[in-house]
């Protein structure tokens, strides 16, 4: 599949949100505690005996068309993919924003915040091409790390992160109260050419 890229304005997140996030849970990424977390954790891919899907646009509150309400965005990247005259995938970056904690009040570190394929074109490289953008994009601001966040119920997304280079470097099984069965994962990559 032929690809384009294109920075856009934050101004086009409402044709970001029209790309589909959904995805069926058919698989999950169990955490085991060895001897109360001294021992460390281990991660085992578990088969649900009943999937479902999930949405994360679908969350009370929400998706691309809602976080100019909650975060300044001045700070933040858009970048398109399109093939032909489609739009088939798209990245969003945050990068040095007061209030958003995941940045960890650091000013060379930018975080992945979204990104999202269109089913269609899913497996085709559109998400690498995204990744590599979205790192190209945090080294010319001065980053020298960009950190992602996902859950363990999706496993693809997190073989995917670990393809293309990024480390687990954090689990929180407390991080979202109201969906106790999910867990937080973590994920970081140094970016080359930076210090």
């Amino acid at each position: 599949m032929d690809i384009e890229l294109h920075e856009e304005s934050m101004a086009a997140l409402a044709e970001h949100a029209r790309i589909p996030t959904a995805f069926e849970v058919e698989r999950v990424l169990v955490v085991s505690i060895e001897d109360h977390g001294l021992g460390g954790f281990v991660l085992s891919e578990r088969r649900l005996g009943a999937p479902y899907v999930k949405d994360y646009d679908a969350i009370d509150g929400e998706g691309p068309t809602r976080w100019a309400e909650r975060f300044d965005l001045s700070n933040w990247g858009l970048i398109s993919a399109h093939s032909g005259d489609r739009c088939v995938g798209g990245t969003v970056i945050a990068f040095n924003t007061a209030g958003v904690d995941i940045l960890e009040d650091r000013g060379d570190l930018a975080v992945l915040w979204d990104i999202r394929v269109h089913p269609e074109s899913r497996r085709h490289g559109v998400g690498s091409a995204l990744f590599r953008a979205a790192e190209e994009w945090a080294v010319a601001r001065g980053c020298c790390e960009i950190k992602v966040e996902t859950q363990n119920i999706n496993v693809a997304a997190c073989r995917f992160y670990a393809s293309q280079g990024c480390v687990l470097g954090a689990i929180n099984r407390f991080a979202y109260k109201e969906l106790q069965h999910e867990v937080q994962l973590l994920w970081y990559k140094h970016l080359a050419g930076t210090r």
